[in-house]
C-alpha cells in the first residue's frame, strides 16, 4: 500500500508535525529502557565528555535547575557521576558512569530498532533513505550548533 492509497489527510506533509511524530516514537523507545527524552538527551551529551549542569543548560536550552532536576535522578540511578573538580573546588562535573554508558548504548538500540522498524515499511531502498535523511539532519545540527557559538 501506498502513502497516496491512504488518502489526502495520509499525503499532508508538515515538517513540524512529522519531527513531534518522530519524536514520540524516540520516546516510546525509551520507554522500553526506562529512560526519559531529557535524560537521554543529558546521557549523549555527557558520552562526548564531562560537562558542569550550566554548560548541559545551555546546550539543552533550558533553565539550570531542570537540567539539576533531571541530573538529580540519573546520580540517583548511578548512571552520572558527581565529581568535584581539582582545580576548583566549587565547580563539579559530570561523568557517565560504566552503568550510564551501559544504559546509554541499551537506549540508542531501542531508539534506532524503532525507527529501522518504522522505515522498513518502505523497502530496504526507502529505509536506507529515510535513515540516510536522519544522517543529514545530524549534520545539520552539528553545523548549526558551530555556527551559533562562534
Amino acid at each position: 500500500m501506498s502513502v497516496e492509497q491512504l488518502g489526502p489527510t495520509a499525503r499532508t506533509y508538515n515538517p513540524g508535525r512529522t519531527a513531534a511524530w518522530l519524536a514520540k516514537q524516540v520516546e516510546l523507545g525509551l520507554a522500553t529502557v526506562d529512560l526519559s527524552i531529557s535524560q537521554y538527551r543529558i546521557l549523549s551529551i555527557l558520552a562526548e565528555g564531562s560537562a558542569q549542569s550550566s554548560a548541559l543548560a545551555e546546550r539543552l536550552a533550558v533553565r539550570p535547575p531542570s537540567v539539576t532536576a533531571v541530573i538529580d535522578g540519573l546520580v540517583t540511578r548511578g548512571l552520572v557521576e558527581r565529581t568535584h573538580r581539582e582545580d576548583d573546588r566549587r565547580r563539579v562535573s559530570l561523568e557517565l558512569t560504566t552503568e550510564g554508558l551501559r544504559v546509554l548504548a541499551s537506549a540508542d538500540d531501542a531508539v534506532n530498532g524503532r525507527l529501522e522498524q518504522i522505515s522498513s515499511s518502505l523497502g530496504a531502498k526507502g529505509s536506507a533513505r529515510a535513515l540516510s535523511c536522519l544522517s543529514r539532519w545530524h549534520e545539520a545540527m552539528v553545523l548549526y550548533r558551530a555556527a551559533r557559538a562562534k
